[in-house]
């Protein structure tokens, strides 16, 4: 369990506070690039870290966030005109380009607007796209190079992007990516009331008796077989990643293994070497909701139209969304649980594995209370989060730059999953799956 000050800490990410200090010295995703989809298209509200900007692309196609209030009366530059490389205010026709300047005062003299224009500058965020992303720093000084994502660096026919708004702190949401203990109960089916694997009720897989089936099939047996996986935490230059071994067929064991990426990013496992990837990025809105941004990317191969057309639809940690990115299956109408489902099919009766983590996480409250946990070894992966990112707070508290802001390479990983033997060291079986510790994507 946290105190209930370590546990401000780690969820309070507005200006000013020991956490958002240190989301603050990271890049953070703010849209996705097809959100501000061509030059002089409307502008886009966003709020990040509990701050509100406004976004837009102007004539030559460069992004702009910046503070939305004109300094003259105060009006929302929301409501502003975006042409001519910039936008304008639609009070009194005041203009400014994607770094803040202010590039024209009509309302004033051409006397007057030379001494007050320097005065009239808003703040802009350092904005870059990079991976079908816009990211953002919130930063004070110069920013740091971009981190180096692999889906960020496949082809763009590779890979497929997209956001879920999640009602809860980040910190929960972002936990139940790491917490693949879950994976047992939470997104498991249910046959004449007992747990069984998603194979055995999923329409879209075939069922196996078991007899000569590959890894990928055999994973979502083992997972319901042994619902207490032993965890090995190794730390790399950015972040952790999350070894989790369960009991497979004879003597081996099988491994799921999690990137965590310092200060809020996860990739998924549950992939063996020639399956697609998945990743997740959890940032604050404010200290009661976050955005998560979802990758899926193959290094390989392009995505496949029925792989593109069922991300979009909804498909592993992407939901089934309604416009502007809100889930069908939200807080306000309990997940369309489906307790005949429930009873008869799945464990949760919530359909969709994005929604099922998304209904438990919410379910925390909107501000989880850590300081009533009973926690064990299968939490190992979340004690160690919570460990890294409260010591990188006080550590910029103290004027350190936290782990990995400055190595953006660091951030070139992998997760996934392997079956070893089981007296293979755990080093051993991270360098056969990817072939370094931290997981580096070859």
């Amino acid at each position: 369990m946290l105190s209930s000050e370590d546990n401000a800490r780690l969820t309070r990410t507005g200006p000013d506070t020991p956490m958002g200090n240190v989301f603050r010295a990271y890049w953070m995703p703010a849209l996705l690039s097809s959100e501000l989809p061509e030059p002089d298209c409307p502008p886009k509200r966003v709020r990040l870290l509990g701050e509100d900007f406004v976004a837009f692309r102007d004539t030559r196609g460069r992004v702009g966030i910046v503070e939305p209030v004109c300094p003259h009366r105060g009006a929302n530059l929301f409501f502003g005109r975006v042409a001519d490389c910039g936008i304008r205010c639609s009070y009194h026709g005041w203009k400014f380009d994607h770094r803040g300047n202010c590039l024209e005062m009509p309302t004033l003299t051409p006397e007057a607007e030379e001494r007050v224009r320097p005065r009239a500058a808003i703040r802009a965020l350092e904005a870059r796209e990079s991976g079908d992303v816009i990211w953002a720093y919130m930063g004070d000084g110069p920013a740091p190079e971009l981190p180096r994502f692999e889906f960020a660096e496949v082809p763009p026919e590779h890979r497929f992007v997209s956001k879920k708004l999640q009602q809860c702190n980040w910190a929960q949401a972002c936990e139940g990516g790491l917490d693949t203990a879950h994976f047992s109960y939470l997104h498991a089916g249910i046959r004449d009331g007992e747990r069984v694997g998603l194979h055995e009720v999923s329409p879209q897989r075939p069922r196996s008796d078991g007899e000569n089936e590959p890894p990928s099939m055999a994973r979502f047996r083992w997972l319901i077989e042994d619902g207490r996986p032993q965890f090995t935490v190794l730390e790399h230059d950015a972040g952790l990643l999350l070894c989790a071994s369960r009991e497979a067929d004879g003597d081996q064991l099988y491994w799921r293994m999690t990137q965590f990426l310092m200060p809020n990013h996860s990739l998924a496992p549950g992939n063996f070497p020639d399956e697609n990837n998945l990743g997740n990025t959890w940032v604050p809105i404010d200290d009661e909701s976050c955005w998560i941004f979802c990758y899926c990317w193959n290094p390989d191969r392009p995505l496949t139209e029925k792989e593109t057309e069922r991300l979009s639809r909804g498909w592993g940690v992407f939901p089934e969304m309604e416009a502007d990115y809100v889930p069908v299956r939200r807080r306000e109408n309990d997940y369309l649980v489906d307790r005949t489902l429930q009873r008869e099919s799945s464990f949760t009766g919530i359909r969709g594995i994005s929604e099922q983590d998304q209904a438990i996480a919410d379910s925390q409250g909107l501000i989880a209370d850590r300081t009533r946990e009973l926690l064990g070894q299968t939490d190992l992966g979340v004690v160690k989060f919570r460990n890294m990112v409260l010591a990188a707070a006080s550590g910029v508290g103290e004027g350190k730059t936290p782990k990995g802001a400055d190595c953006p390479d660091a951030y070139l990983v992998r997760s996934g999953d392997i079956v070893a033997p089981a007296d293979t060291e755990i080093l051993d079986v991270v360098e056969s799956r990817f072939g370094t510790m931290s997981g580096v994507a070859l």
